[in-house]
């Protein structure tokens, strides 16, 4: 009797898994490609650090500030993009008398600026 209870329980809460991916998808598939673009540069920043992090725990972390810049200038451009995206979407009300294309310079900027920084750590 317990048993079934756990895998009925199981199966209920993967299927509640399974419709609230299905509804998120079916939201986001509503997204402008603009903001899916910006998405995908997050992802791949966010990935290019992961990969350096594991490659660090792998082979070591000898040039310990090039491990350090090389993630920071990932994960700072992530949250740079992130912020990007906040300001370029539309239903953001905050953001709504902010043209995209300021938006996209102040990022530009902010990206010259945190990688000016980047390097100026490396030595």
């Amino acid at each position: 009797m317990g048993g079934s209870s756990s895998s009925s329980s199981s199966s209920s809460s993967s299927k509640d898994a399974q419709d609230l991916f299905r509804a998120l998808w079916s939201a986001y598939a509503s997204t402008p490609t603009n903001l899916k673009i910006i998405d995908l540069y997050v992802i791949y920043a966010v990935f290019t650090a992961l990969i350096q992090v594991v490659y660090m725990a792998f082979v070591g972390s000898f040039p310990f500030n090039s491990f350090l810049s090389g993630v920071l200038s990932c994960v700072g451009t992530a949250v740079l993009a992130v912020c990007l995206r906040i300001q370029v979407n539309k239903d953001n009300k905050e953001f709504k008398d902010l043209a995209p294309e300021r938006a996209f310079a102040d990022f530009v900027l902010c990206n010259l600026v945190l990688h000016l920084v980047i390097m100026n750590f490396l030595g």
